[in-house]
């Protein structure tokens, strides 16, 4: 009987080993990573903890390790995600200046190519974060994005005087992940380090909210991967359809990641709905998140027939990647308006012979007039 049973198991274990190696094979690239990540770090055969250390001015997360064992375009490479809180031991709110994410050998001291900088994600907790302030209208009104860097502009800081306010012991959520265009051969080790800097509460400084503005694009959801048609020439290829794919108010099909095909193009997207402006305000920071082969987004007042600020993307021409990405800081900002119109224009050079894949968005930081009278009354 036992050794009928332990026959049976070991069969069962076999099935499950092949229906297993069956599905893995056929998952996408970026879904292959994810697994063979919790793989990794959940049979300890890489580092599978955070380094997480913070002092009165900044907070340092420095990742379990990354194994790089293929070629990992944008949205594709081995990724962490976790929790945190600036000082778990206090309550005391703080104002978030800057950011900062690099790539680090294991050792957790030589710093290593941005190139391995895919994106480094960090999102609010709304519930928490704006219950707080009795701002629970907010809470849904938009994706809860703080912010993000990646390949190209790694680090910024806002302009003297701004800042975002959170409470030290505040949930924030960070997510980032691993990129890898050009190197081949024996699989390599990297982590990620993150450092958010942030000072002491002052009455003088003045609050940001950040919103997302991304160009996205119509495509047929019957006939999602058969691209443009003479019918249809603005549709467009999207990579997938499960993620980054979104319907607009009539219930068309739009995607925020798509193909580009060799040579140039020019893309438009209105992000006047994205924005969501309810009274006029001053602009006084912008990131951009591009991929390879963009050469520049320009965010456009349509209203005024004005460009207001143009994000150039700098390609490096010996390999695939960004360079640089230049991005936006002004302690004067620039006026926005309710009844404007605005949009993102995207001009792209696919220099190579095949298809790549593209993403377009900008990390807008706004003056928030009511945060800012939420905080005149704050008192600690």
């Amino acid at each position: 009987m036992k050794s009928k049973i332990l026959k049976y198991t070991l069969w069962f274990i076999v099935l499950l080993t092949i229906v297993g190696g069956i599905y893995y094979l056929k998952l996408p690239n970026r879904h292959k990573a994810i697994v063979k990540t919790k793989l990794y770090h959940g049979f300890g055969i890489v580092d599978g903890q955070w380094n997480i250390q913070s002092n009165d001015s900044s907070i340092s997360l420095i990742t379990p390790t990354l194994v790089i064992d293929n070629i990992y375009k944008s949205m594709e490479g081995p990724k962490v995600v976790r929790t945190f809180q600036l000082d778990a031991t206090k309550n005391e709110l703080v104002w978030i200046t800057s950011f900062e994410t690099k790539a680090l050998s294991t050792n957790e001291v030589d710093q290593l190519s941005n190139d391995y900088i895919c994106h480094t994600n960090i999102d609010l907790y709304e519930g928490e974060h704006y219950s707080r302030w009795q701002l629970n209208h907010r809470i849904g009104e938009q994706y809860p994005r703080l912010t993000s860097m990646s390949n190209g502009i790694e680090s910024y800081a806002f302009p003297d005087g701004f800042g975002f306010p959170v409470f030290t012991n505040e949930n924030l959520l960070l997510a980032t992940q691993s990129l890898n265009h050009n190197i081949t051969g024996d699989p390599f080790d990297i982590k990620h380090q993150v450092i958010i800097g942030y000072k002491p509460h002052e009455q003088a400084m003045k609050p940001l909210m950040s919103k997302t503005v991304f160009v996205m694009l119509p495509y047929d959801s019957e006939n999602p991967f058969q691209g443009p048609t003479e019918n249809n020439p603005n549709m467009c290829l999207p990579v997938e359809t499960k993620n980054h794919s979104y319907k607009n108010e009539n219930g068309e099909s739009l995607s925020g990641h798509w193909v580009i095909f060799p040579g140039r193009d020019t893309y438009r997207y209105d992000i006047t709905h994205q924005l969501q402006l309810k009274d006029s305000t001053t602009m006084h920071q912008i990131a951009t998140h591009l991929h390879p082969f963009a050469e520049r987004l320009a965010f456009r007042d349509k209203t005024a027939d004005a460009t207001l600020f143009v994000s150039e993307a700098e390609n490096y021409t010996d390999k695939i990647g960004l360079k640089s990405v230049s991005y936006f800081s002004s302690t004067e900002g620039i006026m926005l308006y309710p009844d404007h119109k605005y949009e993102l224009v995207l001009e792209t050079n696919n220099t190579t012979t095949i298809n790549q894949d593209m993403m377009a968005s900008m990390f807008v930081f706004l003056y928030d007039k009511e945060m800012h009278d939420k905080l005149k009354a704050y008192k600690p």
